[in-house]
């Protein structure tokens, strides 16, 4: 069971930003030291495996769906910044559908920037058949005008607005608003979570594509409801964590937050 704050709040939030186009975080300002900074919204620790399935019943029968990220260790290095890879696989039912590698990168801060990703699209008959693929989405930082974007900030406070991704060519332009803080969220099996941040992503390409995101401290992503409606509700879709894989959050994290809030620099949006 999901208690977030009050819908009227949450959509006072939105509407309070609504009027601003969101910020392209400034990739020139951010620095990549060696350095052992981690998001704990956002873990990036090499061999950790995240699965997360939605199970339903429609007009064609039961279906299932379900999403494996695992992270693979080191990936592209990319606008001169070594990436780490995390490999999704996207299944429906017993079929893959989409396999996507797609590169990170923490700076110094905490700040978790999207440098690209490298898709595979898998096209099937109706019979199940394997018909064709396409790399649809693919987007690389520094290629075709495409420019980094944050996947999580390091100071994720509600309202807070910014784009994901920037590669227009590539028709690829997804943004993140920071819809909550603080909420806690019960998933079936698991137990109870804390801390949690929720974010609404959409993406001027397609005004019907709207989601929620959830993540938990030490965790990452636990949840996610697609397909929501323009009331932020009655998703057609909701993914929930069934295999955690839980990274130890640091001790010092809610010092460095009130910390960051203070030095954290966002660029103003770029035009392709």
């Amino acid at each position: 069971m999901f208690r977030p704050l009050g819908l009227s709040a949450a959509l006072a939030c939105l509407v309070s930003t609504a009027g601003a186009a969101p910020v392209l975080p400034d990739f020139t300002t951010a620095l990549f030291p060696a350095t052992t900074a981690i998001n704990p919204y956002f873990p990036l620790t090499e061999g950790t495996k995240t699965i997360l399935a939605a199970r339903g019943v429609n007009a064609d029968g039961p279906y299932s769906e379900r999403s494996e990220l695992t992270n693979i260790g080191p990936g592209r290095t990319i606008l001169g910044v070594q990436t780490t890879a995390v490999l999704d696989k996207a299944y429906e039912g017993d079929l893959l559908v989409e396999e996507t590698t797609d590169y990170y990168a923490t700076d110094s801060i905490g700040n978790v920037w999207y440098m690209g990703e490298d898709v595979t699209n898998f096209i099937y008959d109706d019979d199940g058949n394997l018909i064709e693929t396409n790399d649809a989405s693919s987007w690389i930082a520094g290629i075709d005008g495409a420019l980094p974007g944050w996947i999580m900030p390091a100071v994720p406070t509600q309202g807070l607005s910014y784009f994901q991704e920037f590669a227009a060519a590539n028709d690829a332009l997804d943004e993140a608003l920071i819809w909550a803080v603080g909420q806690t969220v019960t998933i079936d099996g698991l137990g109870v979570f804390s801390d949690v941040l929720i974010s609404f992503e959409s993406t001027s390409l397609d005004p019907e594509a709207r989601e929620f995101k959830y993540y938990a401290p030490g965790i990452g992503l636990i949840r996610a409801d697609e397909g929501l409606n323009a009331g932020y509700a009655n998703p057609e879709l909701i993914f929930t964590l069934s295999h955690p894989a839980p990274v130890p959050i640091p001790a010092a994290f809610p010092l460095l937050l009130a910390g960051l809030v203070g030095v954290m620099v966002i660029g103003r949006r770029r035009k392709a």
